[in-house]
């Protein structure tokens, strides 16, 4: 947990990556977390996996689990 919370301040807090300036209300934090939270779960390019996206990975990963085995003669 320690590491993902590290992940967050270190991308979306400190950086304007997600929000365009200083956050002056709640809903400014809100909305960036609200974006890093979809590019962390969706967007980001991943090491582990292949350098796909989590989206990618779990698409191609059902992808292979459905599909029907060859014929064998």
């Amino acid at each position: 947990m320690e590491s993902v919370n590290g992940l967050y301040k270190t991308e979306c807090i400190r950086t304007t990556v997600f929000h365009g300036g200083p956050f002056k209300t709640l809903s400014d934090v809100e909305f960036a977390t609200a974006g890093w939270v979809d590019w962390y779960n969706n967007r980001r390019l991943h090491g582990t996996l292949g350098m796909l996206t989590p989206v990618e990975f779990e698409t191609l990963h059902y992808e292979a689990l459905t599909r029907e085995p060859a014929p064998t003669k």
